[in-house]
């Protein structure tokens, strides 16, 4: 999309880029409620930090949205599980699943 712009004596046109950070973000009750379902399946720790990301893929034979959980436990070592789903509509059932893989 291009939008006419003026600045004094100078006149042209300029590409108007799409925010790539304004896009909704996930329901922060759902993220908890993730959180919680991961804590407590795996029995991690207080010291634990698991961290939500949902991510956009653009690439062939990627899914277009996926979910990443981290946990980094309090020995510096990282686990990571990938379900492919967005963070609303993971549900316990994938969850229990992830030990699995």
């Amino acid at each position: 999309m291009l939008k006419v712009k003026s600045c004094g004596c100078l006149f042209g046109t300029e590409k108007i880029v799409d925010n790539l950070f304004d896009r909704p973000r996930s329901n922060i009750d759902t993220v908890r409620k993730v959180k919680q379902l991961v804590i407590g399946h795996f029995n991690l720790s207080e010291a634990t930090i698991v961290s939500i990301a949902e991510l956009r893929c653009h690439e062939e034979g990627c899914p277009p949205l996926e979910t990443i959980v981290t946990a980094r436990h309090e020995d510096g070592t990282i686990q990571d599980w990938r379900i492919i789903k967005p963070i609303n509509e993971i549900l316990p059932e994938d969850i229990k699943l992830l030990s699995t893989k």
